[in-house]
């Protein structure tokens, strides 16, 4: 699947949003990409999901890992589905008094290889927290891998990440939003916060 057919499946599912739209990170961008309108359709899920596993086994190799494992809330779909694609079990953390872990009977084999699983990356800011708690309960990452990469390459996770797309999409903190945006609602569309700020 190339990145264009990918951004295809977005436009199809209404999953590419445009307005103004505070983020999970709290930077503000023109663009929102709503993955669960991709992932809500086990058709296109298993198309994105396969395109991107592809992707990792190609960057990878072969069984290179044992374990998927991802943030919740959003990782939550694409990381079983990408684990199922690539024939390994899955599993998720939460945050809890704002730090992620492991509940629900979840645990990491010791050593055991393991691949973070995130639905869109802008800062890398969630998956690093992720891979820290992977990190810190035995687990051994060897990579990440999301659907859409906002920040083109750029953001760090402490590991190579695999994505089916990567853009540029610009955001901004709350004291630079350009004045067009600035003039626009903004709303909140994310699993973490309400749907409308201010």
């Amino acid at each position: 699947m190339t990145q264009d057919e990918a951004l295809a499946e977005f436009r199809d599912a209404g999953a590419l949003l445009e307005g103004h739209f505070i983020l999970s990170s709290g930077l503000h961008s023109p663009m929102y990409l709503q993955c669960a309108r991709v992932l809500m359709d086990p058709a296109r899920a298993d198309r994105v999901c396969r395109a991107l596993a592809d992707k990792i086994r190609a960057d990878f190799g072969e069984n290179a890992f044992d374990l998927c494992i991802s943030p919740a809330m959003g990782g939550v779909v694409i990381g079983y589905e990408v684990a199922r694609q690539l024939g390994v079990p899955s599993i998720f953390a939460e945050r809890v008094d704002g730090s992620f872990t492991f509940r629900r009977g979840f645990d990491i084999p010791q050593g055991a290889r393991c691949l973070m699983v995130e639905d869109v990356v802008t800062t890398g800011l969630s998956s690093r927290e992720c891979i820290d708690a992977i990190t810190g309960n035995g687990g051994n990452v060897i990579g990440g891998a999301c659907l859409i990469d906002r920040s083109a390459g750029t953001a760090d996770i402490g590991f190579p990440l695999t994505s089916l797309v990567s853009l540029t999409v610009p955001s901004y903190s709350s004291d630079q939003i350009p004045v067009g945006l600035a003039s626009i609602q903004a709303v909140k569309p994310g699993s973490r916060g309400l749907n409308s700020a201010r």
